[in-house]
């Protein structure tokens, strides 16, 4: 192709921009690219101005004189260049007629033709084509058509047409004059009431120079459901000068009067107005808009600051731009979509968005329903603001999921109890109605969860009523019931009375009303409900919304508001949209207009973007618990001692004594003992010491004892529950800075640290790092500042999501709105690396253990939180193992995964079976498309079958007739989460280890990715033929863990899901002749939860029943984390209760060690005064670790007495009887 002109604008996706790219050097004359990606950007060129870098890598640009010209359009702020580069294009070509040179000349003319572009409209790109012709052609240009200029800032309205205001307080005082009222009145026009919330929209200003018919449909909408828009457009980089300069609040007002806050001198208090809540209706950061995106994150803390002296609520919600209505009615937000409307807008705190409409064609179209959902979240944080402390009515609720276990009232990592008793107490001093709670001597966070225990079971009701199908038609609506009576016309579902009403229950403290969040099923089978797209809420779970959220005058709750405690729930997990809210979604519906204060954990970014985004829940984070080290007890202790008396000069015959409890302790299948080197057949399992072991070779068994203890005695926990708003203690404080150092301060100055006496001789760097963790730290407090300001309708500051160890400080101080990352930027460069040399260790050590043999097919596990928490370095794992590297473009993100030539590799491709959770699924739309279209090009090259596996089982499948043979990103059905092997485990509803598998299968089926949209196909495209394949070929499975908080035995998505893989692909192998079982197939773990090098070459990677024991022996087994945790009252028997029914999940689809069952038994239900502590605090979590213990045993998993089984089944009866005690 030959051009003498190139024009483009707009050019950012990585295909397009190749392809432009290979075009360019065609164009013989001018170029113009404008708004595009950065590769192409330094294509522009006119004459003798050009952009392209010189040798040293900086862009020609202009000349010095020039350059003095350009540098007057902006304030000198970092944040204010891209907004000064917008005034350049209004100013600078009427300047540079000054200046002498051609090539100021050309750069002249290359801002003229961007300004025609720029102010848009047919006349103007007519005239930009003639300054372009006449350019080309030499003719005379010193006299040009006068643009047709649109301000760059202005506002505007319906009534008015054709005119725009300038100034914010313009407008507002037109807004309420007598002219608005006649011109509303004589064209019908509905204004909103004078004393309604005062709203300021960010608009497009594009979208007003091309006369989108949207941008007046929404002012007319929100005046008609009663908000006064202040309807500001702007370019999309100059979002923050508006906060800064133009607008003030209520209390902004008040901290200038009282000298809290300091505007900035740009301010124009003139012009501005206050308001009550900002809505940028264009997405990407508030500081730079589209301009701001190619650096994720730079200006947050400007944005951040000005919003916090706003604090309003800022809310982000938008047309899509680059999706039809009709693609998120049917698969959600997707791709770069998400990352404009969600994750760019939540690094600074945006909520609460809504999906306002979408293209139609080349159009942009409203959808009038949801800007009523706006409006009406609008409304309920003002009215919240607005009603005093004392007359809000405030709902909390807590969680009892899965039912029967002593689950109510728990939350991870968090004391429930005590939180309560914070919460009430601090919004008794705020000038809250808590009834007697704040000074009622026996008042206390465990009776309240003890009353709402014994309300969950027997229904009996305090302020709350039962309410019938008719009723529930009357508040819901009659669409969204008819959906619920189709679906549970015959059960009923759970919460029915006799009668068949449903049943509401909670405690009324004053103005606040605790209840327990419905289950979402049957016992048996609680959990139906969940992650099943087709189907509703039960009948129950809806009313208890409605009940929650309806006027008291009608006879209901009248909450304002809502606070869901800990993590998590399941309101943002119910039916509907996958990413981008409909009316159809059960979570918009059922929460309404009321605010969503979504109390979660600070360390999981991951599962909150669902709270966030589906359930409109504005975070606020807590901390994690303190840390401690496992250290050695009892037999352990005992054998460190006896090994340490060996080794320095103890007699011999300690030889045995030590073999002997190594064999009690089980660590002989850690450290196993060869009498032959290299012999595994040589490995001693016998009790006695056999006469023909050297010296010699004890001694080196013996120091590899001493390392294993050493790593085990180090190792951390989460000591205890983390109570919101808690001050960390003195020992807490010391917990945190030995986990984060580790040997680099001295108990010595870690103390002085703490109690801020002498100054440590120490590194000074670590010193300070250490002194900003203790303050920071110490600002727990913020946690319920942060939920109480949030009760006031204001604005909660951001925070990545994370842990200390990790992250560092970046993830503190809690009491934030947590986000996640920019899902175009991973892997990092340090998570690439990492993952390089984690693929490298997980294949030498199969290549180890199977005789040189590569294995064909790798299954890796691809979460959402570990993916944000380590950059990426599961993605890195999968790229690494198939032999291909990120490619990233000009801003860093990535773009394209390219095949690293196999001379280069020097290995097999491997194949990859990558088993995606929903949440990744949903949250890296752009990385899962990224994937498919890399296995289909590696399936497609031109490579030996024998150095390809993926091409070898593309191939065979495709010889079977297999449709989308090189699919390999597979997980739940569309909108689904979850394997439900946890749920069936949780129930005891399952007959062998095989069938956690076959579930797992059932649940996985569904491919992902690009290419499931040919051939008629869509993205959760059924696929079972496909993953036979890799499940029957698939020799080892990868899997990383993220955070000491959740370790493989602490919660039980890990055997559900890769526990399950695992025994999904043992399935389908033949008998091993050794075992007579079938062939195992091995899980490699990494714990990736230190805080990272780019650098470190070091990762180790277990098996996972060596995960297991390490993680058995440092936690549940060990005494010091036992008793933290049953310190904790309720929650903390939960706890325990929650490991043990892991315990039998892992034993089901890996293999868990007798000693592991014979030692849990001692510690909690064979030692009185445990058991006596765990019945009296939780009675249902007692009697449930009574239960796994003895169905461990039914299920021959754990062979141990007679005796001791007959102790366990009197316990049990014993709490069965003290659990019906409680219920009556």
């Amino acid at each position: 192709m030959n051009a003498d002109v190139f024009i483009a604008s707009l050019i950012f996706d990585y295909d397009d921009v190749m392809a432009v790219e290979k075009l360019l050097p065609h164009i013989t004359g001018p170029k113009l690219l404008f708004e595009c990606a950065l590769e192409l950007m330094a294509y522009n060129e006119v004459g003798t101005f050009n952009m392209k870098p010189n040798p040293s890598g900086e862009k020609a640009g202009p000349p010095p004189a020039v350059k003095a010209i350009l540098s007057q359009f902006s304030s000198g702020k970092e944040e204010d260049r891209v907004a000064g580069y917008v005034k350049l294009l209004k100013f600078g070509p009427d300047l540079l007629q000054f200046v002498p040179g051609e090539k100021a000349s050309d750069l002249k003319i290359w801002l003229e033709a961007y300004r025609y572009w720029n102010q848009g409209g047919a006349t103007n790109v007519q005239y930009m084509f003639d300054l372009l012709q006449k350019s080309y052609e030499n003719q005379d240009i010193s006299k040009l058509p006068t643009v047709i200029i649109t301000p760059d800032i202005g506002l505007l309205h319906p009534l008015r047409d054709n005119f725009y205001f300038t100034t914010p307080k313009q407008f507002l005082q037109w807004r309420y004059s007598d002219d608005c009222l006649e011109r509303a009145t004589l064209k019908g026009y509905t204004l909103a009431p004078k004393d309604t919330p005062v709203v300021a929209i960010l608009l497009y200003r594009k979208h007003v120079i091309t006369d989108q018919r949207y941008i007046m449909d929404l002012i007319t909408l929100m005046e008609e459901n009663g908000v006064c828009p202040i309807p500001i457009f702007i370019n999309g980089v100059e979002g923050h000068t508006i906060v800064r300069d133009l607008l003030t609040s209520a209390h902004e007002i008040a901290g200038v009067k009282n000298g809290s806050i300091t505007r900035a001198e740009s301010y124009k208090i003139d012009q501005a107005v206050s308001v009550d809540v900002i809505v940028n209706t264009i997405g990407f950061p508030l500081v730079g808009g589209p301009a701001g995106s190619m650096e994720t994150g730079r200006n947050v803390a400007v944005a951040e600051k000005l919003l916090t002296e706003m604090n309003v609520p800022y809310i982000v919600s938008c047309p899509l731009l680059l999706q039809s209505i009709d693609q998120w009615e049917k698969n959600g937000v997707l791709g770069l979509q998400s990352v404009v409307l969600y994750s760019l807008p939540e690094l600074d705190g945006a909520i609460d968005t809504v999906v306002l409409g979408g293209l139609v064609g080349d159009d942009i179209a409203l959808i009038n329903e949801r800007v009523r959902k706006l409006v009406t979240r609008i409304k309920g944080w003002v009215e919240l603001r607005r009603t005093p402390k004392k007359d809000r009515k405030i709902a909390i609720m807590v969680y009892g999921f899965p039912p029967n276990v002593g689950a109510t009232g728990t939350a991870a990592l968090l004391d429930v109890p005590k939180s309560i008793e914070n919460i009430l107490h601090r919004m008794h001093e705020d000038g809250y109605d808590v009834g007697d709670f704040a000074h009622d001597p026996d008042s206390c966070g465990e009776s309240i969860i003890a009353a709402l225990g014994v309300l969950s079971e027997d229904s009996v009701i305090r302020r709350a009523k039962n309410l019938s199908f008719d009723d529930l038609e009357k508040v819901m609506g009659k669409y969204m019931t008819t959906k619920v009576r189709k679906v549970w016309a015959k059960s009923g579902g759970p919460g029915t009375s006799s009668k068949g009403d449903l049943v509401i229950s909670g405690l009324q403290i004053g103005n606040v009303w605790i209840a327990v969040q419905p289950l979402l099923g049957f016992e048996g089978d609680p959990m139906r409900l969940l992650f099943q797209r087709d189907l509703t809420p039960h009948p129950q779970y809806c009313a208890h919304y409605e009940f929650m959220k309806l006027p008291e005058e009608d006879g209901g709750i009248g909450a304002q508001t809502v606070i869901h405690l800990g993590m998590h729930g399941t309101v943002e997990w119910l039916p509907g949209q996958p990413l981008g809210n409909d009316h159809n979604s059960w979570s918009d519906k059922l929460l309404g207009g009321i605010p969503n204060v979504y109390v979660y954990a600070a360390n999981n970014p991951s599962e909150s973007i669902l709270a966030k985004r589906r359930g409109y829940g504005t975070l606020v984070s807590y901390n994690v618990p303190p840390y401690g080290r496992a250290g050695l007890y009892l037999e352990l202790a005992n054998l460190k001692d006896l090994i340490g008396e060996y080794r320095t000069g103890g007699s011999v015959d300690l030889k045995q004594p030590i073999w002997s409890s190594i064999i009690r302790c089980g660590i002989d299948t850690d450290v196993p003992l060869f009498i032959t080197e290299g012999d595994d057949n040589s490995r001693l399992k016998v009790s006695d010491l056999p006469e023909s072991l050297t010296s010699e070779k004890f001694d080196t068994w013996i120091k590899q004892v001493a390392d294993y203890l050493e790593l085990l005695q180090e190792r951390l926990f989460s000591s205890g529950l983390h109570i919101l708003g808690s001050k960390p203690s003195n020992d807490d404080l010391k917990s945190y800075l030995s986990a984060f150092f580790d040997d680099a301060l001295t108990e010595k100055e870690i103390i002085g640290l703490q109690i801020e006496s002498q100054e440590p001789d120490h590194n000074e760097q670590i010193v300070q790092t250490a002194k900003e963790i203790v303050s920071l730290l110490n600002r727990n407090t913020e946690e319920l500042d942060g939920v109480l300001n949030l009760l006031d309708g204001g604005y909660l500051p951001p925070c990545p999501g994370g842990d200390l160890l990790r992250d560092g400080t970046s993830v503190l101080p809690t009491g934030r709105n947590i986000h996640a990352l920019d899902p175009y930027r991973m892997p990092s460069t340090g998570a690439w690396i990492r993952g390089k040399n984690i693929a490298e260790e997980t294949v030498r050590q199969h290549l180890e253990a199977n005789n040189g043999v590569y294995p064909e097919t790798v299954a890796c596990t691809l979460w959402g939180l570990d993916t944000i928490k380590t950059r990426g370095e599961s993605i890195a794992i999968v790229l690494a193992l198939v032999g291909a590297e990120p490619i990233k473009e000009g801003t860093g993100r990535v773009v394209r995964f390219d095949l690293i030539p196999l001379d280069e590799l020097g290995r097999p491709r491997i194949d990859v079976l990558a088993s995606l959770s929903g949440i990744f699924r949903d949250s890296f739309a752009n990385v899962v498309d990224l994937l498919d279209d890399m296995f289909e090009r590696c399936a497609e090259s031109n490579e030996p079958i024998e150095m390809n596996f993926i091409r070898k089982h593309t191939l065979e499948l495709a010889k079977d007739g297999v449709d989308r043979p090189a699919a390999r990103l597979f997980s739940n059905p569309p909108g689904d989460y979850g394997s439900m092997v946890n749920e069936v485990v949780g129930s005891g509803d399952w007959d062998n280890s095989e069938s956690l598998g076959e579930t797992w299968k059932g649940r996985n089926v569904f491919s992902y990715g690009r290419n499931e949209g040919t051939g008629g196909g869509i993205s959760g495209t059924a696929r079972p033929d496909v993953l036979e394949k890799l499940l029957t070929t698939t020799e080892r499975i990868v899997q990383e863990i993220d955070s000491v908080e959740y370790g493989l035995t602490d919660i039980q998505e890990y055997y559900a899901n890769t526990g399950a893989l695992k025994k999904a692909a043992e399935n389908r192998k033949p008998l091993d002749s050794k075992t007579g079982r079938k062939k195992d197939v091995a899980l490699s773990v990494v714990e990736a939860f230190y805080s990272p090098s780019e650098s470190d070459q070091n990762v180790t990677v277990r098996d996972v029943e060596d995960v297991l024991r390490l993680e058995y022996r440092s936690k549940l087994l060990n005494p010091k984390w036992r008793d933290a945790m049953i310190d904790q009252g309720s929650g903390g028997a939960y706890e325990v209760s929650q490991r043990m029914t892991a315990m039998v999940g892992w034993a089901a689809t890996a293999n868990v060690d007798n000693f592991v069952f014979d030692q849990a038994a001692e510690r909690y239900a064979l030692d009185d005064d445990v058991a006596r502590k765990l019945q009296k605090s939780n009675p249902e979590a007692f009697k449930n670790v009574i239960r796994r213990l003895l169905e461990a045993s039914g299920r021959g998993m754990w062979k141990t007495d007679d005796d001791t089984l007959d102790k366990l089944r009197a316990l049990y009866s014993d709490a069965d009887d003290m659990v019906e005690q409680v219920r009556q």
